[in-house]
């Protein structure tokens, strides 16, 4: 028999002297077997060229160890990192992942969900489009498999959800601003209902006025190009005094931005600063580097999988649940004048503290040392 070729349990039983039942029994880990019948029917399955017939163990199980991952663009350099994460993190699981993108439409994103639950996939990831119009399509979903929210909110009740702590991300550029003098700022952010936009753009809000500073906001989407739209409306003579700092809703608006005051010739970071959110790669590499918000993506796969876990053993266990995952606040030359490396990874600033108003901490996972967890509470 040539190896590769279509190979049975029954061929792997007479390669090994074993019973059908007994190979079985090895190959799918369904029940112990003694350790020199297990030897031999991983060399023979392994000689033969023998696979798993994934179907058939679907049928048998009524289990596809699939898992659907939807996201909103997967454009955005933040979400790369993640599918990454999560990929490593269910293969050790055993289970595989089928993406699919909606480009930022929750009509889109609505039908990729009812394909991935045509593929009768265990369970889903979603990070939702938009807080209130994906809120349907989510909702039916989390009705028919286990389904778990990624950095973003369809609203309390509807489904686990694991995200950063945009509050505490955003206090940490606040303080890290007062530190440094700075009495002028802005926020350039995303508008609409998306619910981290929302989260970290009321945050600013409140940290600001608690600093005295007034609540000045520019916003259009997360997007590069609104960042240098949101420089040319703020440096306009007719727009108010010139702000000392850029709070970006995220690392590509900040990025955005600090192409275009380059352009312009304004001085960073002397006569303005930037501060981005999520530290995807390019923050790092820009001139200069940027100081941003480090979401845990590790621990947020990590988070993710474990709840999803958990209702895939009992969809009814407990009712909806938030993790919420401490920020980092990486310090780069965009924020501090000196001898900072253009393309260095930047001082860390100590983690925030998860938020506080009655939440139990979660469970610390065995996988993720570092994160700081807060909640039962649902989003």
């Amino acid at each position: 028999m040539n190896p590769g070729s279509d190979v049975t349990l029954r061929d792997v039983a007479r390669a090994s002297g074993c019973s059908v039942s007994t190979v079985s029994r090895v190959l799918s880990g369904s029940r112990p077997v003694g350790a020199d019948a297990a030897r031999r029917v991983r060399e023979a399955a392994e000689r033969l060229g023998y696979r798993p017939n994934q179907v058939a163990r679907a049928l048998r199980s009524r289990s596809t160890a699939t898992v659907g991952l939807v996201l909103p663009q997967i454009t955005n350099p933040f979400y790369p990192a993640l599918v990454r994460e999560l990929t490593h993190v269910l293969d050790e699981r055993g289970r595989a992942v089928l993406l699919a993108d909606c480009d930022d439409d929750p009509g889109t994103e609505a039908a990729r969900i009812e394909a991935l639950l045509a593929r009768q996939v265990d369970a889903l990831l979603v990070v939702p489009v938009d807080e209130e119009r994906s809120r349907t399509a989510v909702a039916a979903a989390a009705g028919r498999v286990p389904l778990v929210l990624l950095d973003r909110s369809c609203g309390p009740g509807i489904a686990d959800l694991v995200a950063v702590d945009n509050t505490a991300g955003m206090a940490l550029v606040l303080d890290h601003l007062a530190a440094r003098g700075r009495t002028r700022p802005c926020y350039i952010g995303a508008d609409g209902t998306n619910s981290a936009a929302a989260e970290r753009r009321a945050a600013y809000e409140v940290g600001a006025a608690a600093l005295g500073a007034p609540p000045r906001l520019a916003l259009g989407d997360f997007s590069a190009a609104w960042g240098r739209a949101a420089v040319d409306r703020l440096w306009n003579r007719e727009s108010g005094p010139e702000p000392d700092a850029l709070v970006c809703g995220n690392d590509l608006i900040a990025l955005g931005a600090l192409q275009r005051l380059r352009q312009l010739g304004v001085d960073v970071p002397g006569r303005t600063v930037v501060t981005g959110f999520d530290d995807i790669p390019p923050a790092d590499l820009a001139d200069p580097a940027v100081t941003t918000v480090r979401q845990p993506v590790r621990d947020i796969a990590v988070e993710a999988v474990r709840l999803l876990e958990q209702r895939l053993d009992d969809p009814a266990a407990f009712p909806c649940r938030t993790v919420r995952l401490a920020p980092q606040l990486v310090i780069r030359a965009s924020t501090e004048p000196g001898d900072h490396p253009a393309h260095g990874t930047g001082d860390t600033a100590p983690s925030a503290p998860g938020p506080t108003g009655g939440t139990a901490p979660a469970p610390r996972s065995p996988d993720s040392p570092s994160a700081s967890h807060s909640s039962k509470a649902a989003q």
